[in-house]
C-alpha cells in the first residue's frame, strides 16, 4: 500500500520528505491511523482517504477493468470502495512498452481515443502498483 501511495505522490524527494516528517512529528507520541493518513494526504497534496479505505479497512484488491474498440478504449475501477478514484499509470494498448499514461479511473466507464488501433495490444498497468487488470466482458 505505502509502495502504492509512493507511485501516487510520484515526487521521490517528496515522498522521502512524508517519511521522514511522520518521524519527526510523531516521535514518541502515541497517534490514531487516523492522524497518520490526514498527515500523509495533507502533506501528499492529494485526498487518498479512499485508497487507505480501500487498503486498510477491505481485504479486496483494485480491479483496472477495461475494452477495446477499434481505438476507443474504456476503463474503470471494479471491486473497490465507493468513491474510489486513484490515478495509474499504463502502457496504452499499440503504445512503445515504456511509454507510460497516466489514467484517472474512477468507478463510471471513461473512454479515450488512442492514436493507433491496439488491437493484438493488452494494456499494461505500472507493476509499481498493487492492483488487478482485467478485460470487461
Amino acid at each position: 500500500m505505502l509502495h502504492t501511495i509512493r507511485q501516487i505522490v510520484n515526487d521521490d524527494e517528496k515522498w522521502r520528505g512524508i517519511l521522514r516528517g511522520l518521524n519527526e512529528t510523531y516521535w514518541h507520541k502515541t497517534v490514531s491511523g487516523a492522524e497518520l493518513r490526514d498527515y500523509i494526504s495533507r502533506q501528499a497534496g492529494v485526498d487518498l482517504s479512499r485508497v487507505f479505505e480501500q487498503y486498510l479497512e477491505t481485504t479486496k484488491v483494485p480491479v483496472l477493468e477495461y475494452r477495446l474498440t477499434g481505438k476507443a478504449l474504456s476503463y474503470r475501477w471494479a471491486n473497490v470502495v465507493k468513491g474510489f478514484a486513484m490515478p495509474i499509470r499504463v502502457v496504452l494498448p499499440g503504445a512503445n512498452a515504456n511509454s507510460y499514461t497516466l489514467l484517472t479511473p474512477t468507478e463510471a466507464w471513461s473512454t479515450i481515443t488512442l492514436p493507433t488501433a491496439g488491437a493484438g495490444t493488452p494494456l499494461r498497468v505500472d507493476p509499481n502498483f498493487y492492483v488487478d487488470v482485467r478485460v470487461a466482458p
